[in-house]
């Protein structure tokens, strides 16, 4: 059965009842001093709302140093109670064993890619279960948020620096990975998934997804269209015609591409392959220069394929 509370998705990683304890302490630490002011100013209300004016004369109103003491003293020991559940939980958020293994994040507009040590690109996050990960993550474009509820790890993404952060899955299953910073049109797209295998599947999974990879066993047009979806093309370029962020694909190659710059040019293989490698250089007009280049994050036969892929959107 899924571990979870009313508020809070299911604790999956060695980080979750930690920040839930905490997380927990803190709210009901909070619920009873809010029902504790609010109760104490309606008995105030009630109880001195009937006293004459005169009454309440100054000289019947003095100071209790033992209230004043408590209000003081009290609070201040709760607090830095939670000042140390929170930076002991911070620090070992933030400090990844040296055995970690570590996996490339980059984000960009709108997707996420994870390459791994063996030389080849993802776009679902795969981990063994009961093993640290480290991710070291970096923006191509814009800041981003990694988030995966279910292992409570956040880490903003930076374009031009590297963050990082680390878990250690404690559960098999797919968890959803979110987006938490708000970076552009299709930023509630910006969807991908952490997959945790056991052991012996993810060493399977190395092998099978390194072949892949590089579209083995696929025709081109295969390859291209499982591209499409690995790279994040399908967060701005429709395969139907209808309008994106991005112009259509369909019916793309061999036809007339008129230019934000007022040329035209001729949608044939050079013009895509430089489309892909460098795009600010031939924007289409009315669409705005917000693709990143992707020289050097795609090999040649994963570019070629892509090609293949828009020739075969008739």
């Amino acid at each position: 059965m899924e571990n979870k509370t009313f508020w809070l998705p299911e604790q999956a990683s060695t980080f979750a009842p930690m920040v839930d304890f905490a997380f927990n302490l803190y709210y009901w630490i909070a619920l009873f001093f809010f029902a504790l002011i609010v109760g104490l100013i309606a008995l105030f209300i009630v109880k001195y709302s009937r006293k004459r004016d005169d009454q309440l004369a100054s000289g019947q109103m003095i100071h209790n140093t033992f209230l004043e003491v408590s209000w003081t003293v009290i609070p201040l020991l709760i607090v830095m109670g939670l000042f140390f559940i929170g930076i002991k939980g911070f620090w070992h958020m933030r400090v990844a064993p040296s055995d970690s293994m570590v996996i490339d994040v980059t984000g960009r507009k709108w997707s996420w890619s994870f390459d791994y040590p063996q030389g080849f690109t993802n776009d679902t996050l795969v981990v063994p279960i009961h093993r640290p990960v480290r991710l070291r993550m970096t923006s191509n474009d814009v800041i981003h948020s990694f988030f995966i509820p279910s292992f409570r790890a956040k880490a903003d993404v930076v374009p031009g620096r590297y963050n990082s952060l680390w878990f250690e899955a404690v559960k098999t299953g797919v968890f959803p990975v979110l987006c938490t910073q708000y970076c552009g049109t299709s930023h509630s797209y910006m969807l991908t998934a952490v997959k945790v295998l056991e052991q012996d599947a993810y060493e399977q999974w190395l092998k099978t997804a390194a072949e892949a990879s590089q579209g083995g066993g696929m025709t081109p047009e295969e390859f291209g269209a499982q591209l499409y979806t690995k790279q994040g093309c399908n967060a701005c370029h429709s395969v139907n015609g209808s309008t994106n962020i991005g112009p259509t694909w369909k019916g793309l190659y061999g036809h007339s591409v008129a230019l934000a710059s007022g040329a035209s040019v001729n949608a044939d293989d050079a013009y895509l392959k430089n489309s892909i490698l460098d795009p600010a250089s031939q924007v289409v007009a009315g669409f705005q220069p917000v693709m990143p280049s992707y020289k050097g994050k795609l090999s040649d036969r994963q570019v070629e394929a892509l090609i293949a892929y828009i020739k075969s959107l008739k």
